[in-house]
C-alpha cells in the first residue's frame, strides 16, 4: 500500500513538473531578449565619414571618388531625414530597461528628444517560434499615439531577421523593409534596404551593404537605381581608404574605376 501510495505521489510530483515547464515555455523567457544591434537597423554611414570621408567630395583628379561619395551621399541623406525618428527611437532602447507583462512579452518604454520634440516610445517583444518579434510605438502628444512605425522578426540568437517601417504617422503606407543578418564570432554583417512603396516607381530599388574582414576591400556596396534599372556597386577599404567604383551609366563601360588612399584617381590593379 505504501509502495502504491509512493508510486502515485512520484507521478503526481512528475506531471506536475513537467506542467510547470510546459507553461514557462509557452509563455516566454524568464529574461527579456536582446535587442538585435544597430548595424541590424541603421546602415553605418558614419563609418564612412570618420575613416576616410566618403560623405565629402574631394577636389582635383577625385572623380572616381567623388562620384562613390555622391551616390553614398544621396541615400545617407534619404534614409538620415526620412528615417530620423524611427532610427533615434531604435538607438536610444538600448539606454532603457524593459519590464515584463502578464503576457509574457516584453515592452521598453521611454522618451526620446529628437530635433527639439518629445517623442514617447515603447518597443514591444514577444518571443514566437524560434524567434523574437519586435514592434515599435511612437507617440507625439498632440499630434499621434501609439503609431506603429516599423515591426520586426529575428531567430533568437540576433543573427538575422528583418524590419518593415511605414512612412509616417500620416502616411502610414510601407516604406522599406530591413533584411539583416551577422556572424557574431567572425565579426562580419549585412544589410538591404528595399524600397517597398506599392506601386512606387522605385519600388524593388535597394542599398545593400556587407562588411567582411576580406582584403583588399572589406566594404562592399550595391546600390540598385529601380527607375533606371542600374547598379553602382562600390568596394572599399576602412584600413587604407583605397576603393573603386563601377557603374554603367555613369562610366560608360563595364570597368572598375579605382582610387588610391589619397582618394586620387589610379589604374586598377
Amino acid at each position: 500500500m505504501k509502495t502504491l501510495r509512493g508510486r502515485t505521489l512520484a507521478h503526481l510530483l512528475l506531471v506536475l513538473a513537467i506542467a510547470v515547464l510546459t507553461v514557462t515555455g509557452c509563455s516566454g523567457a524568464s529574461q527579456a531578449p536582446t535587442i538585435p544591434p544597430e548595424e541590424t537597423f541603421i546602415i553605418s554611414f558614419e563609418d564612412f565619414h570618420e575613416t576616410n570621408g566618403l560623405i565629402s567630395l574631394g577636389t582635383g583628379n577625385q572623380s572616381n571618388w567623388n562620384y562613390g561619395a555622391l551616390a553614398v551621399g544621396i541615400w545617407s541623406t534619404i534614409i538620415r531625414l526620412g528615417l530620423a525618428v524611427p532610427v533615434a527611437a531604435f538607438q536610444a532602447s538600448f539606454h532603457n530597461i524593459p519590464l515584463q507583462q502578464d503576457d509574457g512579452s516584453w515592452i521598453w518604454s521611454y522618451s526620446v528628444n529628437i530635433g527639439g520634440s518629445i517623442y514617447t516610445a515603447e518597443l514591444h517583444a514577444q518571443f514566437i517560434t524560434e524567434g523574437v518579434h519586435w514592434a515599435m510605438k511612437i507617440s507625439k502628444e498632440g499630434e499621434y499615439e501609439d503609431f506603429l512605425w516599423y515591426y520586426g522578426e529575428c531567430d533568437l540568437p540576433a543573427t538575422e531577421g528583418f524590419w518593415i517601417l511605414k512612412k509616417s504617422p500620416t502616411n502610414t503606407t510601407d516604406l522599406v523593409r530591413i533584411d539583416w543578418s551577422r556572424n557574431i564570432s567572425a565579426g562580419t554583417h549585412a544589410v538591404r534596404y528595399t524600397n517597398i512603396v506599392p506601386d512606387g516607381p522605385e519600388n524593388g530599388g535597394y542599398i545593400d551593404t556587407q562588411y567582411s574582414e576580406g582584403t583588399p576591400y572589406d566594404y562592399i556596396w550595391d546600390l540598385y537605381n529601380k527607375s533606371q534599372d542600374n547598379h553602382t556597386y562600390i568596394e572599399w577599404s576602412s584600413t587604407t581608404a583605397e576603393g573603386r567604383a563601377k557603374d554603367s551609366h555613369h562610366f560608360g563601360d563595364e570597368e572598375w574605376h579605382c582610387w588610391d588612399s589619397d582618394h586620387t584617381n589610379v589604374e586598377c590593379p
